[in-house]
């Protein structure tokens, strides 16, 4: 079986600052509200795709939704997870190893650490690889400015061009009623703020929020039964890098070089035919380097392409439409609100944020501090 795959419905729980629900109740939230999109029932489903902080994802996931699936996948590369996660169900509904795939997440972040449930820097661990980082407090901010400067120093990129990004995030969630937070911010804003890693200070890092959301996909024999517009699945790759940095062969690349090509030529896209992007933005040299590899400008042009304001609605490249993980909400792991955005921009539900005549999406996300990558082109039109 060689069958088409579209996106069938797609939702957010409860974002922001949510303090009554946990991760499971957001995942069933975001779940039940992408489901009624379709027509579809939960017994539908029969493919379930998901991580936890539980214990044996996704069957605890399953579990708590009343899901038996009979195709499964729990990939954990970090941000970069959903998108993996979409490839896997392709080829899986291709082959007709399922018809109906859930893919949902959910995470309560900010309000744990309001709690005092956890602290505010993720515990990596100190096993395996990660090991020999660790007595030298190699967090995983520093390791981002580290490769941000890396990139500065080889290429003249600058700190306004890097915040540029995080302006740009903000100028998109303007109109978006979901994003945690809507007020302009300025270049000087950006770089005067506190110093957290140097040089980034706080605007250039993603914020800390709670949420949940879920997609749905379909074989194309159950598009006919569906109640929205089914966004088609048209290409996608994914790759890892590595775990230390210092087996990062250049600093001034990532994985993205590596998906980004392979999914245009398997969708047989090229960056210029992409309307809207999607791309997991944590840090703002995570984007920059990102928009790079995916070969939307040359490689050391990056600084240069976002100060143009190619990022902002209404620019060359509107990336980030719901003001991203900068701005909108970063509850954790970002990959699957990435996709969320993306259907409901080529579905042209997106109001006053809307990309007009939106037909191609490229959604990108990145794991870890740039150790994995996953790469979807997705259409509007069945290819």
């Amino acid at each position: 079986m060689s069958r088409k795959v579209a996106i069938a419905g797609v939702a957010l729980s409860d974002v922001g600052k949510v303090d009554d629900k946990n991760a499971y109740e957001l995942m069933a939230q975001a779940s039940r509200r992408a489901l009624a999109q379709t027509g579809l029932t939960p017994s539908d489903i029969d493919g379930l795709a998901s991580t936890s902080q539980g214990t044996l994802p996704p069957t605890d996931v399953g579990e708590y939704l009343g899901i038996k699936p009979r195709w499964i996948d729990s990939t954990s590369v970090g941000g970069a997870s959903w998108e993996v996660m979409v490839s896997h169900a392709t080829d899986a509904i291709a082959a007709g190893h399922a018809d109906v795939v859930l893919l949902t997440y959910g995470s309560t972040a900010r309000a744990d650490i309001r709690k005092g449930l956890r602290g505010a820097n993720i515990n990596w661990g100190a096993r395996g690889p990660l090991q020999w980082d660790a007595p030298y407090g190699h967090t995983l901010i520093s390791k981002y400015a580290m490769a941000a400067r890396r990139h500065m120093h080889q290429y003249g990129t600058t700190i306004e061009q890097l915040a540029e990004v995080a302006v740009s995030a903000r100028f998109n969630a303007a109109d978006n009623p979901e994003a945690m937070y809507r007020d302009p911010i300025t270049i000087d804003d950006v770089v005067s703020g506190p110093m957290i890693a140097d040089p980034f200070t706080k605007l250039h890092c993603c914020i800390r929020s709670d949420g949940g959301a879920a997609v749905i996909l379909v074989a194309e024999d159950r598009v006919p039964d569906l109640k929205s517009p089914p966004v088609w699945v048209l290409g996608s790759a994914d790759a890892t890098s590595h775990m230390l940095t210092s087996q990062w062969d250049d600093m001034t690349v990532g994985p993205a070089a590596i998906t980004g090509p392979l999914a245009f030529e398997r969708a047989g896209l090229k960056p210029s035919d992409v309307d809207v992007a999607e791309i997991y933005d944590a840090f703002t040299y995570m984007l920059l380097l990102t928009i790079e590899d995916l070969g939307f400008c040359e490689k050391g042009e990056g600084g240069a392409f976002v100060a143009k304001q190619s990022l902002r609605l209404g620019g060359e490249l509107p990336t980030n439409t719901d003001g991203g993980g900068l701005s909108a909400c970063h509850p954790g792991q970002r990959g699957l609100f990435l996709l969320v955005e993306a259907a409901r921009q080529l579905r042209g539900e997106c109001g006053p944020r809307q990309v007009s005549d939106a037909r191609i999406a490229c959604v990108s996300g990145t794991g870890g501090w740039f150790c994995s990558s996953g790469t979807v082109l997705l259409g509007s039109e069945k290819p």
